[in-house]
């Protein structure tokens, strides 16, 4: 069985529904690619909005493509408080009464009702890597990190799919805490 697999911080970003990116940058918009990312189909754009809540505003906020069917901005526990919403952790997706926000784009603004969450931790892995690994899709495990700030994962979703790419998903604030850098191996423990 494999057990190495590498591991990628996510810092915080947007993911938006056609209807809200056309209020925001105009009818009919489209994203601008300006790198790929590790999962296939996925990319940065060079847009960016500002997020404004009840206590702060988060300043150029990258979305990322394509466009999704709700809208989701997803940021650390630290970025939360700056903004004054309840940090919630959860899957992507999982956004039902979650906190919301203000958007502000270039041509327009949008107040959002839900959709800001706090990713949780999670692996990607092609439906061949699960074989490997022996996990299948929505399985729990563990991640080990070695080194000098090493610790355990606990609680970290496998996403199975044929679309997938072999990767784990931590946010900035729990790679920091880890000492980690993207690609860096990890080691997956059941």
């Amino acid at each position: 069985m494999k057990t190495q697999l590498p591991i990628a911080l996510s810092n915080k970003h947007i993911h938006l529904s056609q209807k809200d990116l056309d209020i925001l940058f105009g009818e009919g918009y489209q994203l601008t690619k300006m790198k790929d990312l590790s999962q296939p189909g996925q990319y940065a754009c060079d847009e960016k909005v500002d997020v404004v809540g009840p206590k702060g505003i988060l300043k150029g906020v990258r979305i990322l493509g394509p466009v999704r069917s709700n809208t989701q901005f997803e940021l650390s526990i630290s970025d939360a408080f700056a903004l004054g919403v309840k940090p919630m952790v959860r899957n992507s997706g999982d956004i039902k009464g979650t906190p919301g926000a203000k958007l502000i784009g270039p041509k327009g603004e949008i107040e959002i009702s839900e959709g800001i969450i706090v990713a949780a931790r999670h692996i990607h892995m092609h439906t061949s890597d699960g074989e490997e690994f022996g996990v299948a899709d929505k399985d729990i495990v563990s991640i080990k990190i070695g080194g000098e700030r090493g610790l355990v994962f606990n609680n970290v979703l496998v996403r199975v799919s044929e679309d997938f790419a072999l990767e784990m998903h931590v946010d900035i604030e729990e790679g920091n805490a880890a000492g980690i850098k993207n690609g860096d191996l990890v080691e997956l423990i059941k």
